[in-house]
């Protein structure tokens, strides 16, 4: 099967541009925290995937069923209810980090958190190591 074409991928729109432009003014300062943070744990700048994700590094995959493309290790979006951080959806430690972080909701891949001052900053840190680290391990780079 040929490689698909995802519907998010990497763009060139300006990371700072971006979060300039989100409403919520607490959004915008949590947005800068969340890329500070997620600068530090990854290694990597902040690229666009998409109109509104905000990836760090990049992995390509290949499922079973042929489907293959490419995504960021570690990712979020301040998004107008919550902000939407993508994980892994197993890695280790994931059930017991969750039920430390503090206030959230969880999706298939996503951690929806409203405010970043309703979680511990630390128990998220490792959530997105393990996540990272996870990742890298499934989908090692050639």
């Amino acid at each position: 099967m040929a490689k698909s074409t995802n519907k998010t991928t990497h763009t060139t729109q300006s990371v700072k541009g971006f979060i300039d432009k989100v409403e919520n003014e607490a959004k915008r300062d949590g947005s800068r925290q969340l890329v500070e943070l997620f600068k530090e744990l990854t290694g990597f700048d902040p690229v666009m995937y998409g109109p509104t994700i905000i990836g760090f590094g990049n992995y390509h995959y290949k499922y079973e069923s042929g489907r293959e493309g490419d995504a960021p290790l570690a990712a979020f979006s301040p998004r107008k209810d919550a902000f939407v951080i993508y994980l892994a959806t197993e890695f280790n430690k994931k059930e017991e980090l969750l039920a430390e972080l503090g206030k959230h909701k969880t999706g298939a891949g996503c951690l929806y958190i409203k405010k970043l001052e309703d979680i511990k900053i630390p128990i998220l840190k490792k959530l997105i190591i393990n996540s990272v680290a996870h990742v890298k391990k499934q989908y090692p780079s050639k």
